[in-house]
């Protein structure tokens, strides 16, 4: 973990949750609420649909509510069924994912398309997560350094600056599979993260959040959060629980002490 960066742990919920689920939602916020909270960051992304009731409900909380994914038009359009950067903002909303492996693969979205995303969330003041990894044969090809430079170059708008992105490293074949690859395996991707981006935006490279994802779970949550470059985690199925969510959240405790 770089330490002068703030980390910040994440959930995507994904096509997850109803007006049932705020109660997740609520105790998340009274989770992160402590002495932790001035040390690292707490996301939740939940459906559209409860983005602004999320936002009124965590107001007075150290708890950030984000989105899943806009349009790449920050504003309105006739776009059917698509959300922007300015609704999402609307809603009080500060985050937003783009790039996730679910939508690369079942939408087709390309890194011109994410690019584009990431600028029109810069437009309505929201931070970009942008989502790179490598798929199971890449992987085992070995491509995984050339898809990550790829999909960096690429997918990075030129005015990405570690205050407006924030970059997710998820393997995709460790999404929701439960195999993770190792601490050392992470290491080495997520330190030619940093050497590309320094090598493209200078000392500002250095600052930017760089987030593990891919079957994060409690289990297994120090071991990764500790690892270099490593700044905090994009958790899926394990943010749908407070109680899993805020177990990964506390393993910082130690890490932040050490």
């Amino acid at each position: 973990m770089t330490a002068a960066i703030r980390p910040m742990v994440a959930g995507n919920w994904k096509m997850n949750g109803t007006r049932a689920s705020l109660d997740q939602i609520r105790a998340i916020s009274e989770g992160v609420s402590g002495a932790l909270s001035e040390k690292l960051d707490a996301l939740i992304c939940p459906p559209a649909t409860l983005i602004y009731v999320a936002t009124t409900l965590t107001v007075d909380t150290k708890l950030l509510i984000g989105a899943q994914d806009c349009h790449e038009k920050a504003r309105s359009g006739a776009h059917t069924g698509d959300i922007s950067a300015e609704m999402i903002a609307d809603c009080f909303a500060s985050h937003v994912i783009v790039g996730h492996s679910e939508r690369r693969a079942e939408h087709h979205e390309s890194n011109h398309t994410v690019s584009k995303k990431a600028r029109a969330a810069y437009d309505q003041g929201l931070t970009a997560i942008i989502c790179i990894g490598e798929t199971r044969e890449e992987h085992a090809a070995g491509r995984t350094m050339d898809v990550m430079k790829t999909q960096l170059v690429e997918s990075l708008p030129d005015d990405a600056t570690p205050e407006n992105t924030v970059i997710a490293y998820e393997p995709i074949w460790a999404i929701g599979t439960g195999q993770t690859p190792g601490p050392e395996q992470v290491e080495d991707v997520h330190a030619a993260i940093r050497a590309d981006l320094v090598e493209r935006f200078g000392a500002a490279g250095e600052g930017f959040r760089l987030l593990y994802g891919g079957s994060v779970k409690p289990a297994n949550a120090r071991e990764l959060l500790s690892v270099a470059n490593v700044n905090g985690a994009l958790i899926g199925g394990a943010s749908l629980k407070a109680d899993d969510f805020l177990a990964i959240y506390r393993a910082y405790e130690d890490i932040l002490t050490s």
